[in-house]
Parts: C-alpha cells; structure tokens; sequence
C-alpha cells in the first residue's frame, strides 16, 4: 500500500511512495502529527541518482519490523534534497556541527516535533557493522529515552539551536592582495596528484572550479605549472571510468585514486560544468582532444538528459538491481561480439588489453572500458559502436526528470561557448535560455525546480539567480543581444534585495534562512558566482555593482586566503577585482573579429560591448582610455597595459 508520497511529483519521493514506511513529505500535516502524538521526528533527505540512499532504502526503509517500529514511535518525513536545497543545507549544517565532518547523503536525522535536532548521520546500516551503530539499535534507543527521559533529549536540542542561530556583528577581515596568486598556486602544488592529476586521494571529485582558476593564472602569469595541473587531471578522467568513453559524460566523483572506479550517477551539473572546462583549455592550448571530450558530453546530454530544449537532473548508477550494470561488459560478451563483427583472435585480444577489458574485470568481475594510454586508436570508432550496441539490449538506469534553474543554466552556458567555437551550438544554446526562461521565470518571479510537463511551485534560492545570470551574461558576451544583458541586470538587482546584507550572502531567507556557502563544494559557490556576475556587470553597466563586490570579498576575505583551493571562484572574483578588467567596445561585427582576445593576449578579464563606435574602444572600470583602429593596435595596447 502506498504512503503520503504517492501524491509528490518529486521523482525521488515517488521512489519511497511504496516503502512500508509511512513517509510524510515535508509540510504541516508532518510536525503537527509529531505534536499530537508527542513523537519524535526521523527526517531522511537524498536524492533520486544517489547510490548510498538506495542502499539505505533496500536494507532499511524495506525492512518491515524497521517500518512498523518507525510507524509506532516516530514521524518519517523525506526529503528530496535537488527540490529543496534549502532544508538540505540547513540540515547538513547540524551534522557538520554534530559530529565535526561534512556530511552527504543519505542524511538521517532525528529531531524534536518543532524541528530541534539532537541527533545526525548520513547512511546508517540496518545492523550494527563497520562499528557503525545499527539503525534499529539507534531508533530504540532514542525511543527508550524520548519517552523514560526526555529532558535531557529536550536540553541538547536547544543547545544545539543556539550553536545554529546565525552569528551577527563584525567579522574580522584579512587583506587581499596580488601574493593570493601564488599562495593558490603553491597550495594547488602541494596538494596536485602528480601521478593521477586532480587534488585529493579517493573519493576524488573533479573540481571544475579549481582547474578553472588554475587556466586562469596560467593565463595572467604565463606559469606552465597551473597549465600542467588542469592537463593532467583533465586526461587522466578522459581516459574512462569517471568519464564513460561509450556514452560520454561524466560520472559525479571515482571511487579511487586513479579515476577509474565511479558511483556511476551523472548529474547535470557535473556535465556542465566540466563541458565549460574542456572547452576553454581546447581554446587556451588548441588541442583538439579536449573539444572532442567537451562535443561527447554535449551529444550525450543531449541523447539521453534533454527533452524539449531543456536539461533533465540526473541519471542513477543503479539498474537492474546492481549497481553500475549497464555500464560495465563481461569479457566474454565483448570478446564474442567482436568475433562476431569479423575481428581475428588476435584482434580481439589486443583490443581488450587496449581498452582494459580482462577475464577477471576491474570492477565486480565485470569491466569499466578504459582507455588507458589515450591512443587514437584505429578501430576504436568501430567497436565503439559495437559497444554501443551492446548497451542498447540493456534497461538504462532511471533518470530523475526534474528541471533544477541553476543546473540548465549551467548547461545553457557551457553551450553558448561552445557557439564560439563552432556556430552550429547557437540555435542550441539560444533554444534551450528561451525553453528554460518560459518554464521558470513567470509574471517577474524566478523558479527553482520542477517535474518536466508540469508547473514550477518552489521559488528560486541564490544559486538560481546567480548561474541564470551568469548563463546570461555567456549568452550576451556570445550574441552580443542587449536583451540578455540586461535581464542579467535585472535578475541580479532581484538577487541583492532577496539575498544580500552587509557583505554576506543567503541561500534561502524562507523557512531556513540558511547563509551561502562560500567554498566550492559540489560545484561552485553560489555568492562566488554571484559576486563573478556583479562583477562584469560593473564593468559592462558602469554601474556601482563594485561595491558589493568589495564588501563580498572583504566579508569573506580570511577563509579565502587561508584555503584558497577550495575557495577557487571566490580567489577568481578578487583576482579579477585586483587587477581589473577591461571593457572593448565597438560594433558588433568587429568585435566578433576579435572574441578569442582574451586567449591570444593572454588575459582572462576582457569583455566586450556593443556599441556604436567604430573604433575599438578600450575602458576600465571607470573611465574609457584608449581608441584603437584596428585589430593589431588594439592588441599591442592591451598587451602594454597587462603586463603592467
């Protein structure tokens, strides 16, 4: 029999509908039965592609002496955490706090009937192992206590909530000068995988926003070393695993150290992202393998995670009831199909040792392609195809159908540069901003998410104004269409009054007024992209969007001299602030003469605006200070006042 879920258009929640837990979602009905019946609350926040939280919802939430002991004595609220990111992050701050490590998901918590919590996890096995607590211990014993002792339950959640009460008042500031440049670089050194690439041990995330920063520097210093970092970690995740060399696309992190073993859930955003990063070290090197990987994931986007120009949310790792199934081959199947195709005994066997294809697999007994020395092999057009067709026979993994605002406009973006390279992307690009506009933002009010063919409910958070207005900005740099400027523009004054205060940021000001993270952490920083956009738009507007700008980075300026790696878009934006951008302005059909200025100089802070004059005009933040005639004199000036 179905729970309260049942009715949810969330694709996870629809998951759990069936589970003999009673789930509510999260809304009144929840809190004031847990009231009435004076019981405490079990709040479990996923989402639909996560691996862990599948594993939780087979051993656990199916559990039926689990569910009637759950049913009996708590409330069950779930939560999709792609649906409501606000919740998310309150909640992962409790666990930060509660046990003095970053939490993820699944993320178990257990709170009072007013939302006090006093007790924080993330999966939590069915029985005790891995000297983990089992979770019908856990769930007796929080039983036992909420009803012989409560008061000592009812204690550590209000000291709890006063730990969490946002703190006010001056916050002390570091100065930050041009020696962040090579404290970044330094630190990104010290912590560089020299053999693998990338800038921890496992699980090994890819980063986007540090290799970005890293393109960046190497761009204004000249330095091969931040180059070397983003090439090698770029090329060991092409070589398959992490990137899936059949389908394309990337999964969200490795298992390992050498990029190989994934959770193979894709996320839209990881796509993007990632896409923008390939596509700009092709430009800055011009080595066409990083355009071909960055067209590969486009196509696969476009394959299986679009639908009417706009951008689905993420695909499972799981079908088949196993992990990773359609992904990975036996070696039996390939060597077969292959002979089958007409290659020799011979063939095979040195296709298979080429693409890591063995007897005993690298994954499970059966075997993740890998292309381990990046060869141009040949044949491999051909049995890619094979391959392909192989996976055609299987159940592809579920794909969660929610359009999520700032993930499209991440997309949207990484398409948009793409046009810059081959116009064939701008019709594209240009289809899916107007698909993603019609759908979110109605009559002046901007949405966050929402199931494919239905009506946006839940309003934007920072995140969605901060990556539509950055998408907007690509959109403007590439067309040149004032129209995207200036709704950039307006978005972005919408963003100020809804989330901004005195130098900090908000994610959320609804329920959860919950402060924005300035660290890059699934992907970049919501304020940091924020303050990149108020930026250029100082720049591009003349208007006193810079004064944001300084008071963001001032507020935050401590942490990010003291990480500056995890802070890398946060380091961009007062790297851009120290040394200034430069505004071209002339008619838009000599500055399309001109778009890859800022690779050829190098110098990464140019833009460009339309305007009437004929002349390159040449401005800084302030004032206008140079007219130049033509392409070349324009570029020996430019090259005068950056190496300054």
């Amino acid at each position: 029999m179905a729970n309260r879920l049942e009715k949810e258009d969330s694709p996870y929640l629809q998951q759990h509908a069936n589970n003999p837990v009673d789930w509510y979602p999260w809304a009144d009905e929840a809190f004031e039965r847990a009231a009435e019946l004076n019981r405490p609350i079990f709040l479990s926040i996923g989402y639909s592609s996560c691996h862990w939280c599948h594993v939780m919802e087979r051993e656990v939430f199916e559990d039926k002496k689990i569910a009637e002991f759950l049913n009996s004595r708590f409330v069950s609220i779930k939560v999709d955490r792609e649906e409501r990111p606000d919740i998310d992050k309150h909640y992962q701050s409790v666990h930060a706090l509660l046990n003095q490590r970053p939490g993820g998901w699944p993320l178990s918590i257990f709170m009072t009937p007013d939302k006090k919590p006093f007790f924080a996890g993330t999966y939590i096995p069915p029985k005790r192992k891995y000297n983990m607590m089992g979770f019908m211990e856990l769930i007796e014993i929080i039983d036992k206590k909420w009803r012989e002792a409560p008061e000592g339950i009812l204690k550590n959640a209000d000291e709890i909530q006063r730990f969490l009460a946002p703190k006010e008042g001056p916050v002390k500031a570091a100065k930050l000068d041009l020696s962040l440049i090579e404290r970044t670089i330094d630190q990104c050194e010290d912590l560089f995988d020299k053999e693998h690439g990338g800038f921890s041990k496992a699980p090994k995330f890819p980063h986007s926003s540090t290799l970005n920063l890293l393109l960046e520097l190497h761009l204004l210093t000249e330095r091969p070393e931040p180059l070397h970092m983003v090439e090698k970690t770029l090329k060991s995740m092409a070589k398959g695993g992490i990137y899936d060399l059949i389908d394309g696309g990337f999964c969200r992190y490795s298992t390992d150290d050498i990029w190989l073993v994934p959770h193979f859930e894709k996320m839209t955003y990881d796509n993007a992202l990632l896409c923008e990063t390939y596509l700009t070290v092709y430009r800055v090197t011009g080595e066409r393998f990083y355009l071909d990987v960055a067209e590969e994931t486009i196509s696969f986007m476009r394959e299986k995670m679009m639908f009417e120009n706009l951008f689905f949310s993420a695909s499972d790792a799981d079908s088949g009831g196993a992990e990773g199934l359609y992904f990975t081959y036996g070696y039996k199947e390939v060597k077969e199909a292959l002979m089958e195709e007409g290659w020799s005994e011979a063939e095979t066997k040195k296709i298979c040792e080429a693409l890591n294809i063995t007897p005993h697999g690298n994954f499970e007994g059966r075997n993740i392609v890998r292309n381990g020395s990046l060869a141009d092999y040949p044949w491999w057009n051909d049995v890619k195809r094979l391959l392909k067709n192989i996976r055609s026979t299987r159940e592809y993994p579920f794909i969660d159908r929610k359009v999520i605002t700032s993930w499209n406009a991440m997309m949207v973006k990484s398409l948009f540069i793409a046009a810059e390279i081959d116009s064939s992307y701008l019709e594209e690009a240009e289809a899916s901003l107007r698909a993603l506009l019609d759908l979110m933002y109605k009559d002046g009010v901007l949405y966050h998410s929402v199931l494919i063919k239905r009506e946006p409910k839940i309003e934007a958070f920072l995140e969605d104004y901060a990556y539509l207005c950055d998408a907007l900005l690509q959109a403007y740099g590439t067309t040149l269409e004032e129209r995207w400027l200036l709704l950039a523009q307006k978005l972005a004054e919408k963003a100020i009054a809804l989330y901004y205060k005195g130098g900090k940021w908000y994610f959320s000001r609804g329920e959860f007024p919950t402060i924005a993270d300035i660290s890059d952490t699934g992907y970049p920083a919501s304020s940091a992209v924020m303050t990149k956009v108020l930026l250029k738009l100082g720049m591009l507007l003349g208007s006193a969007y810079t004064d944001i700008v300084f008071k963001t980075l001032e507020y935050n300026s401590i942490k990010i001299l003291k990480q500056p790696i995890w802070h890398a878009t946060f380091v961009s934006a007062a790297v851009n602030y120290l040394k200034e951008g430069f505004v071209i302005k002339s008619l838009p059909n000599r500055l399309a003469e001109i778009r890859n200025l800022s690779y050829e100089l190098p110098y990464p802070y140019i833009l460009l605006k339309s305007e009437t004059e004929p002349n390159y005009l040449v401005c800084g933040r302030s004032s206008c200070f140079a007219s130049c005639r033509n392409e070349k004199e324009l570029k020996e000036f430019l090259k005068s006042i950056t190496k300054e």
